[in-house]
C-alpha cells in the first residue's frame, strides 16, 4: 500500500510540474504520457483543484496561481502540534472516532503505549505507520476521491451499530455562532453519527485557517464540542467567542509544541 502512495504521489508532482510550466495541461496527452487511463488523470486533476493549485475544464485543466507544490504543507507543523496535543486525551482503551480530516488523522501517529481502538471512514488511514497496540477500524462505504474518504449507506449503518467514548473529528470551517461545516455534503451525515454516537468528549480539530470560516454544509452547533484545539494564529477575540459557548480552548505554537 505504501508503494502505490508513493507512484500516485510521484505521478501527482510529475502532472504538477507541467502544468507549472505549460500553463495547461490534456488529460488524454497525460493519460498517454503517463500511461494511465484518463479517468486516473482525471482523479490527479481534481486532487490539485480541491488543493486550490488548478481549475479543471472539459478535457484538460490550467494553472489558478503561482503555485508551488513543497514536500511540506505550510500549515503541517500547526496540525502536527494540534494533532499532538489531542492524542494526550487519548486513555487507554479508549475507542475513538476519527473523521477524514488530514489533521485529526495526524492523531494515529501520537498515541504510543495505549490499546485503542479507532473507527474512522478516513480511507487514508491504511497508509498510517501506528503503535502495534491500536487497532484500526474502517467503516466501510463508498471510496470517494481524492480524499479517500468512505461515505454512503454503508458506512452510516456500521457507524449506528458501534459506539466511541471519544470524537476526534477535523472540518472545513469552525465559525462560533453557526458551528462544524465543511464543503462535502455526504461527510456531513457521517459526522453527525460520530457526534450522536459518542458517549463521552467531542474534540474539534481545526488550525486558524478554519476558525471563524462557514462552508455549505452545517454539521454540527458549537456546543456539541467540548474542546477546540487550534493553534497561536487565532486573534484573542475570536477564542474568547468559543469560550463563552463553555468550550475549552486550546492554542498550540509549533515552535514550541511540535517537533518531529
Amino acid at each position: 500500500m505504501k508503494m502505490a502512495k508513493e507512484v500516485v504521489d510521484k505521478r501527482r508532482k510529475k502532472i504538477m510540474q507541467k502544468i507549472q510550466v505549460k500553463g495547461t495541461v490534456n488529460v488524454e496527452e497525460l493519460a498517454s504520457e503517463l500511461n494511465v487511463t484518463p479517468l486516473t488523470i482525471r482523479r490527479d486533476l481534481q486532487y490539485w483543484e480541491d488543493m486550490g493549485a488548478v481549475e479543471r475544464f472539459y478535457g484538460g485543466a490550467k494553472l489558478v496561481q503561482n503555485f508551488v507544490e513543497h514536500d511540506i504543507d505550510p500549515n503541517e507543523a500547526y496540525k502536527h502540534a494540534i494533532a499532538k496535543f489531542a492524542a494526550t486525551f487519548v486513555d487507554d482503551g479508549d475507542t475513538i472516532f476519527i473523521n477524514t480530516s488530514s489533521t485529526a488523522l495526524l492523531i494515529i501517529k501520537y498515541i504510543i503505549g495505549k490499546r485503542v481502538t479507532i473507527i474512522t471512514n478516513n480511507g487514508k488511514a491504511i497508509f498510517c505507520d501506528h503503535d502495534p497496540n491500536v487497532q484500526i477500524v474502517m467503516t466501510g462505504g463508498e471510496l470517494r476521491f481524492p480524499k479517500e474518504t468512505m461515505t454512503g449507506d454503508f458506512a452510516l449503518n456500521n457507524l449506528q451499530r458501534v459506539k466511541a467514548n471519544k470524537a476526534f473529528l477535523g472540518c472545513n470551517g469552525f465559525d462560533s455562532e453557526v458551528g462544524m461545516s465543511t464543503a462535502i455534503l455526504p461527510e456531513v451525515i457521517i459526522n453527525e453519527t460520530m457526534i450522536s454516537r459518542c458517549s463521552g468528549a467531542a474534540f474539534i480539530l481545526a488550525d486558524a485557517t478554519k476558525i471563524n470560516y462557514v462552508h455549505q454544509f452545517v454539521v454540527a452547533k458549537p456546543d456539541s464540542f467540548a474542546y477546540l484545539i487550534t493553534d497561536t494564529r487565532v486573534p484573542a477575540e475570536q477564542i474568547e467567542e468559543f469560550e463563552e459557548k463553555d468550550i475549552f480552548v486550546k492554542q498550540l505554537d509549533p515552535l514550541l509544541n511540535y517537533k518531529k
